[in-house]
């Protein structure tokens, strides 16, 4: 075969494969706008110790008001889903999309809804309320399906002050190795002082106000280091941080 003709042989063939399975496709389209959803499958991102079950997503998504297994996939609203889901105030993101699948009876329409949780960095139990906090200030509620590691604070705590002062004592706690293994909890008091009670050692650190909490905790970790590492740590009752440059400490 002449090159000339061996080339115009090539595109016709592969114009014919296009024709071939240009036609496949279109018709699996038209049939799908009658394809039923008819499972919902759950994905999760991110890795927050914060989990609602699947069980759970899947009634928040339903509680849109919808029907979505039995429902034609194209009728689907998943804006309406994700708008549903994202009321829950443990989800920070939820994002529902349709897919079509095959099985071993044909097609099934497949509706996925990824969430991701919010991550608490705080945990606060006071009289104005019990609840996580995440780094942005908003309130997860607890629950006996999830616990979260994180550092607990008690006492007399309002919202306002939990947002803007204890989250970033937290979160400065959390990113310290000594500090994180060594402050079991953190206290208001009534005049809004913070107290933290400690994992080693029997005393109370008096911290004061969150001000200048770097220098506090600097101040605190050279008393630690100098004084209680000589086998004091049981010597002191209270220690106190709270007034500038100073470290004043109670024996027992």
């Amino acid at each position: 075969m002449k090159p000339i003709v061996r080339k115009i042989a090539s595109v016709t063939g592969w114009s014919l494969l296009g024709l071939f399975l240009a036609g496949p496709l279109a018709f699996s389209s038209r049939e799908m706008n009658d394809i039923e959803c008819r499972e919902i499958v759950v994905k999760y991102a991110g890795n927050s110790p914060i989990r609602l079950s699947e069980r759970e997503v899947i009634r928040l998504a339903k509680s849109a008001g919808q029907q979505i297994i039995g429902k034609k996939l194209t009728e689907v609203n998943t804006g309406m889903i994700e708008t549903e889901v994202a009321k829950n105030k443990t989800i920070l993101r939820a994002d529902a999309f349709k897919s079509v699948v095959r099985d071993s009876s044909g097609f099934k329409g497949v509706v996925t809804l990824k969430v991701r949780h919010r991550t608490p960095v705080l945990r606060v139990i006071s009289s104005q309320g019990n609840y996580y906090m995440d780094a942005k200030g908003h309130k997860i509620p607890p629950s006996v399906g999830y616990t979260a590691d994180v550092q607990v604070a008690t006492g007399n705590i309002r919202d306002e002050a939990a947002k803007e002062e204890l989250i970033p004592l937290a979160a400065f706690i959390q990113k310290d190795r000594f500090w994180r293994a060594q402050i079991r909890q953190i206290h208001v008091n009534g005049t809004g002082n913070i107290l933290f009670t400690t994992l080693v050692g029997d005393h109370l650190i008096e911290f004061g106000s969150p001000e200048n909490m770097e220098e506090k905790f600097r101040n605190l970790r050279a008393f630690y280091d100098q004084v209680l590492a000589e086998n004091n740590w049981n010597k002191y009752d209270r220690i106190s941080v709270k007034y500038k440059n100073q470290v004043i400490a109670k024996k027992k």
